[in-house]
C-alpha cells in the first residue's frame, strides 16, 4: 500500500464477509488513465455493484505490490477479495487493465485462469463494463505525463517531483500504449463473444447519476439507495501540466 494514502483497499472499506461465491460477478475493463479510479468509486458508492478495484495489481507500486514475487499470496488476495468485496447483494466488480492481465499472466498464469472462470462461467452470463476516453489527445497527455513522473494519484503530488518536460515522443508511446490495450480488449471479448456496455469517460462527468443506471441495467441490479456507502473520495489531479502539454501539442 501506499503508506499516509487512502486508496480503498483498506479493511475498513470490506463488505461484510461472505462464505460462499458472488452470485453476479463482472468485468470493469479499461486503459490506464482513462478515468477508471473516478468511476469504479462512483460504482461502488452504491453498494449494490460491489467494489470494482484493481485485485490484480502487483506492481511493486501497486495496492498489492507485498504480493508481486508471491503466487500463493496472489492466490490468498484474490480469493479474500471475492469473499470481502461482495456487496451484500451477491456483486463482485474487477477493474483491470490489458497489461496488467498480461503481467499476472506471466507470472501467475493459474490465477488468471481461475478468474477467466470465475468471470466467464462457462455457459453462464458473462457481464462486462467498458471504460472509454473520447478525448484521445488528453487521454495520451495523462498517461505519458504520469508515465515519466511516476505520479499517478492526487495525493502523489506534493512530493515536489519535477514537473516532465514536454516531448512527443513519449506522447506518441502513451498514444501507441493506449491503442495496444484498446485492440487487446476488442480481440479478448470477440473471442469470448462478450459485447460489453461501453460507457465514455466525458460522459460520465456529465451525468454520474445516469452512467450509475446504465450499469445498474447492463448488470441486471437493482439499486437500493439506502444501500450507499461512503467511499474514498477521488480528487482530481492538477491539470496545469496537461493544459501546457495540451498547447505544445497543439503548436506543434
Amino acid at each position: 500500500m501506499n503508506h499516509g494514502v487512502v486508496t480503498g483497499y483498506e479493511a475498513e472499506f470490506d463488505f461484510p464477509t461472505r462464505d460462499r461465491p458472488p452470485e453476479r460477478p463482472w468485468l470493469f475493463a479499461s486503459v490506464p488513465r482513462s478515468g477508471s479510479t473516478y468511476v469504479s468509486h462512483l460504482l461502488w458508492g452504491t453498494g449494490c455493484l460491489g467494489a470494482p478495484l484493481e485485485y490484480l495489481n502487483f506492481e511493486p507500486s501497486g495496492p498489492y505490490g507485498f504480493a508481486s514475487e508471491s503466487p500463493a499470496a496472489q492466490h490468498d488476495i484474490w480469493r479474500g477479495a471475492l469473499h470481502r468485496r461482495t456487496s451484500p447483494n451477491g456483486v463482485f466488480g474487477l477493474k483491470a487493465f490489458p497489461l496488467q492481465l498480461e503481467g499476472v499472466h506471466q507470472s501467475n498464469p493459474a490465477l488468471v485462469a481461475q478468474v477467466m472462470r470465475e468471470l466467464f462461467p462457462r455457459g453462464g452470463e458473462a457481464r462486462v463494463v467498458q471504460l472509454h476516453r473520447r478525448d484521445a489527445t488528453a487521454h495520451a497527455i495523462s498517461y505519458a505525463r504520469a508515465l515519466l513522473s511516476g505520479i499517478w494519484r492526487k495525493e502523489q503530488e506534493p512530493d515536489e517531483r519535477p514537473e516532465p518536460e514536454y516531448s512527443s515522443t513519449a506522447l506518441a508511446h502513451a498514444a501507441r500504449l493506449i491503442e495496444q490495450q484498446e485492440a487487446i480488449w476488442r480481440d479478448m471479448f470477440r473471442d469470448l463473444r462478450v459485447e460489453p456496455l461501453a460507457l465514455w469517460y466525458e460522459d460520465v462527468l456529465a451525468n454520474p447519476e445516469e452512467a450509475v443506471r446504465a450499469v445498474a441495467d447492463h448488470l441486471g441490479v437493482r439499486l437500493d439507495p439506502g444501500a450507499a456507502i461512503a467511499v474514498p473520495a477521488i480528487e482530481r489531479q492538477s491539470q496545469t501540466g496537461a493544459r501546457a502539454w495540451a498547447e505544445r501539442h497543439a503548436g506543434g
